[in-house]
């Protein structure tokens, strides 16, 4: 057979030469290499990530809203949990985060205001609910009550000073008038997941937690939802920091977290959701 030899032009109008292959060939080939050039370019425009510090209270419902958001947009989570104060200072300290989703209002603020946030990004995405729980099923039937009598060793509450539902906690004791008095009985977590534990491993006879750890009924024993004239509202912020501006997947995940689905899901792991957001 002889060889044929064509040449063919290419789009950025070079000549390529092509020896022995015949032109309806040719032609095919070059479709399947513009083919497999669309999908690698779009694979690549929809597989972005976006870095994510979360408040550890929000670990369940951050899973669950990744998966959703992946399915839905390409885009990649990665996630890191901690509790807020600590993840705040992380960030301040230059970790590297593009958004940033706090169990409170005070340390998104303070990121718009200092600049390691973006200024008009930040919203309330859920408000959290504490909860006063025991693993003994059997521990209290009027919690007030259970408190104030102090007839165990240690109470588990997050650290105040850098956990938001910590800090409710403590504010709840001060509306009861018992903070001074169960002081010293106080176990403290770094976060409410590590509160969660000093729970539910018995090293705490009963402690304050977030609702949403309760979720489902998944956990047995006794528990009472603290009313919010306990103490100020848990209204939990996001904000896309600094080193996400220009990063397609972190502002997606920011409109993904303020739309009707993931507030569905939101709901689901009991927060509510504000009317309006700040």
């Amino acid at each position: 057979m002889d060889l044929q030899e064509s040449f063919i032009n290419s789009p950025d109008h070079h000549r390529v030469r092509t020896t022995g292959v015949r032109p309806a060939m040719t032609a095919k080939i070059l479709s399947l290499l513009a083919l497999a050039l669309l999908m690698t370019t779009g694979t690549a425009l929809a597989g972005g990530e976006v870095r994510l510090a979360v408040a550890a209270n929000f670990h369940d419902a951050a899973e669950r809203l990744a998966v959703r958001f992946t399915e839905s947009t390409g885009h990649s989570t990665r996630i890191s949990y901690g509790s807020t104060g600590k993840l705040y200072a992380q960030i301040r300290h230059g970790a590297p985060f593009d958004v940033f989703l706090a169990a409170d209002r005070e340390r998104p603020r303070l990121m718009e205001d200092n600049g390691s946030g973006v200024a008009g990004t930040r919203f309330t995405y859920a408000l959290g609910k504490l909860v006063f729980w025991s693993a003994d099923p059997e521990a209290f039937e009027d919690p007030e009550a259970f408190l104030r009598d102090g007839s165990f060793r240690r109470l588990a509450i997050a650290n105040p000073r850098t956990a938001p539902y910590g800090l409710a906690a403590r504010q709840t004791l001060q509306h009861l008038a018992i903070w001074e008095s169960l002081e010293n009985r106080l176990v403290m977590g770094e976060s409410i997941a590590q509160t969660f534990q000093f729970v539910a491993t018995g090293n705490a006879k009963a402690g304050f937690i977030a609702l949403a750890q309760l979720r489902d009924g998944h956990r047995g024993g006794a528990h009472w939802e603290v009313p919010s004239k306990h103490h100020e509202p848990i209204a939990q912020q996001a904000i896309l920091l600094d080193r996400g501006r220009g990063n397609d997947a972190a502002g997606a995940w920011l409109d993904f977290l303020a739309s009707s689905e993931a507030q569905d899901i939101i709901r689901q792991y009991g927060y509510d959701i504000p009317q309006e957001s700040e």
